[in-house]
């Protein structure tokens, strides 16, 4: 039985015992302020720029926004130009239409019958009806399973016979025992003879496409050829992290044969889309937005118009003349970043989310009480379930963990009575701790393994500190021999190099 726990600890032996919200966002510890500003922008469709330094849960409020959106409702497609096959068109259809169009389609399917409710020649000629004792089974069986005779008999005949005259082509491993996949024939329908087609599909059914079917069938065949660039059926989270141009705004492919309407691909079929127009209708999330700086004006450009050309942006590549206009990216932006770092964010996408959204910077603490505690014990659980490899652990060592917190918030952040919310560290401690279990073959991750777990899970600079006391000893230390027999110049120089950023 799964326990809900706000209050405290006093009610779980395990972390097995602790219910884990289902809505992503009750996932998030510690930003219980910023929650109800992060559901507001997922209801309203507002930016975000989330602001703190890593491990804080910046990813995790993004992707959990996602959770909140309705599904997509638009299918986007190139169409054939046949005028100008280097400039197709974009084809935006509703989930109302597409419903329509599958419709449609499942009455150009025609309709299914079992094989005793077909003309006997066709279902002898498809494999279902013995030839010689008339009785029904398997298509894939050639030999019959009541009589023994060989059910096809009357095709190999054919077939030789026609090697007979042909001479040359008369097979010499003997007959093969395939049915026919269909059977084209004619009958009566109201007076009139009509053309029908018998197909032999999986499993015991027969497939019969009249007149109407075929009709259907053939105007959907001949429909305006189209590609599907952005599908219904799509996620909702798009992560842009580091993307280059051609992933975060699309592309054109290249084709050798320069897009021959007998041996290349046609310009529509060769439409990728980028990050922004997969992300339409849901969340394209860029942490460490500051990286991809040179592509910041293309967002902006994006979050403007709602639409974003995909073109093809190698020049030396066929694509480079292909063009499809105003491809639709209305999507939420989620940008995170470090304090930092935000005088690099361009200052129009700064005020596109400011003016359309909200700039949040996160809490790097949380105060000391039971309600966070045992937010503590439930974030331990998230991450021993989304690791899956290790075993819950006991109550005594989720206390370990919570003191952890408490320890790194005061040498961290400076912060008496709080515990960190630079969770993604605390998750290291538990993955080790959880290993440490694992190879002592224990059940469950106990005190003495997380203890253990908190000494060892510390950063390389910290371990550095802690073996050789200074960051300048260690480098001394870790000189070879022949570095340190350098000219007294030379290593005055490396002595004296910048390393404010270490």
């Amino acid at each position: 039985m799964y326990i809900n726990i706000k209050n405290g600890l006093e009610n779980i032996e395990t972390t097995k015992d602790i219910l884990i919200p289902k809505d992503p966002l009750e996932r998030v510890i510690g930003h219980e302020d910023i929650i109800q500003s992060v559901k507001i922008a997922a209801k309203q469709r507002r930016n975000l720029l989330l602001v703190g330094p890593p491990g804080i849960g910046k990813s995790l409020i993004a992707q959990a926004i996602s959770f909140h959106l309705p599904k997509p409702s638009e299918e986007i497609s190139a169409v054939h130009n046949p005028e100008r096959p280097e400039r197709p068109y974009v084809e935006i259809k509703t989930h109302k239409e597409i419903t329509a169009e599958m419709l449609d389609l499942e009455k150009a399917e025609g309709e299914l019958l079992d094989p005793q409710n077909v003309p006997d020649a066709v279902s002898e000629r498809l494999g279902f009806k013995c030839v010689h004792c008339g009785n029904y089974n398997s298509a894939y069986e050639s030999i019959c399973p009541e009589c023994g005779g060989d059910k096809f008999s009357h095709i190999n005949a054919r077939r030789k016979h026609l090697g007979d005259l042909l001479g040359m082509f008369e097979m010499s491993s003997g007959p093969v025992n395939i049915p026919q996949d269909r059977v084209t024939t004619t009958r009566i329908n109201s007076g009139r003879e009509e053309v029908v087609i018998y197909e032999r599909i999986g499993g015991d059914r027969i497939k019969v496409l009249d007149q109407k079917a075929l009709e259907k069938r053939r105007a959907i065949v001949e429909e305006k050829p189209m590609h599907v660039v952005v599908p219904l059926k799509r996620k909702f989270f798009i992560q842009a992290t580091g993307a280059s141009e051609t992933e975060l705004l699309g592309d054109v492919r290249h084709d050798p044969y320069g897009g021959h309407p007998d041996l290349g691909t046609q310009p529509y079929e060769r439409v990728v889309p980028g990050a922004i127009h997969e992300a339409h209708e849901g969340v394209l999330f860029i942490d460490e937005v500051v990286h991809i700086s040179h592509l910041q004006r293309f967002i902006l450009s994006a979050m403007q118009d709602k639409v974003f050309p995909i073109v093809g942006r190698n020049p030396q590549s066929a694509g480079s003349s292909v063009k499809l206009e105003n491809v639709p990216c209305d999507f939420i932006l989620v940008g995170a970043c470090n304090i930092a770092d935000l005088k690099y964010i361009l200052p129009p996408l700064r005020s596109r989310i400011q003016g359309e959204g909200y700039e949040i910077l996160m809490n790097t603490t949380m105060p000391i009480n039971e309600k966070n505690e045992a937010k503590l014990a439930q974030f331990v659980a998230q991450e021993i379930e989304l690791d899956g490899k290790i075993p819950h652990a006991t109550v005594d060592a989720v206390e370990v963990l919570i003191k952890e917190a408490c320890k790194r918030a005061k040498i961290i952040d400076d912060k008496e009575d709080s515990f960190t919310l630079r969770l993604r560290d605390l998750g290291g401690v538990i993955r080790m701790a959880g290993d440490l279990a694992v190879i002592a073959q224990s059940n469950h991750i106990n005190k003495n393994h997380m203890k253990l777990a908190t000494k060892k899970a510390i950063s390389i600079e910290d371990q550095i500190i802690q073996r050789y006391q200074t960051y300048e000893n260690a480098l001394q230390k870790d000189l070879s021999s022949s570095q340190r027999s350098v000219n007294p110049r030379q290593q005055y120089q490396n002595e004296n190099v910048d390393r404010s950023y270490m």
